[in-house]
């Protein structure tokens, strides 16, 4: 896949095009001649520790569809199965993980498009056509639709919202282990009351987001 460079899909690609499920664009792209259609999508950009982790999936058109929806619909037992039902029917998969150095590097937007293009440079299959979640275009030149709330909207798009919940989760269960302090494990890095509570206890850990609110305030007063 090639590095830089945005192809937006023109308007003339879904001109009298009706959506009516979950695989509404995935059927539409193909009958239209595209044929490895990824869907993209990113989680962790509110939590004030931890990677954004984000994930591409091609499903195979002949699956069920159905029973993938946006991760945040689901239970984590649900995506468990999910992720394993994925792997099983030979889905390619690829995995983009931005650490939290980067994302105060380079803010949590940008952030979030570089993990989603480093998952799309991760697949086995070039994709020829990205469904993106969201309004932002990946940075790779590969003709892209974003799509508000697309991971509600596309099959797709939702299966890849489930891998990066999926992954995100495992990632933070494992830093509990090197910072029990904060309990990682439940609440994932997001803003909880607990963790609000945990963080002031101890200060901030290197997993902890500087330019994040709720944090940055530990460094302005000395904190290391």
């Amino acid at each position: 896949m090639k590095k830089s460079g945005i192809r937006a899909a023109p308007q003339s690609l879904f001109p009298l095009f009706q959506e009516t499920d979950r695989f509404s664009f995935e059927r539409e792209l193909r009958r239209q001649g595209f044929s490895a259609i990824a869907g993209t999508d990113e989680v962790g950009r509110g939590p004030l520790a931890g990677p954004v982790v984000a994930a591409s999936v091609i499903l195979p058109p002949d699956c069920d569809y159905q029973q993938f929806n946006d991760s945040k619909k689901l239970t984590p037992l649900v995506r468990g199965r999910l992720f394993d039902v994925l792997r099983e029917m030979g889905a390619d998969i690829g995995i983009g993980i931005v650490a939290e150095a980067q994302i105060d590097r380079y803010n949590i937007l940008q952030a979030s498009l570089m993990a989603m293009k480093n998952a799309l440079e991760s697949m086995r299959t070039e994709p020829d056509f990205v469904l993106v979640d969201g309004k932002f275009p990946v940075p790779v030149a590969v003709s892209q639709q974003p799509l508000i709330k697309g991971d509600s909207r596309s099959a797709s798009i939702a299966a890849a919202s489930i891998v990066a919940k999926v992954t995100r989760d495992d990632l933070m269960r494992q830093y509990h282990q090197q910072y029990p302090q904060y309990n990682f494990h439940k609440h994932k890095g997001y803003p909880t009351a607990e963790h609000r509570r945990l963080l002031a206890q101890y200060g901030p850990c290197p997993l902890h987001r500087k330019t994040f609110a709720g944090v940055k305030e530990f460094f302005a007063a000395g904190h290391e």
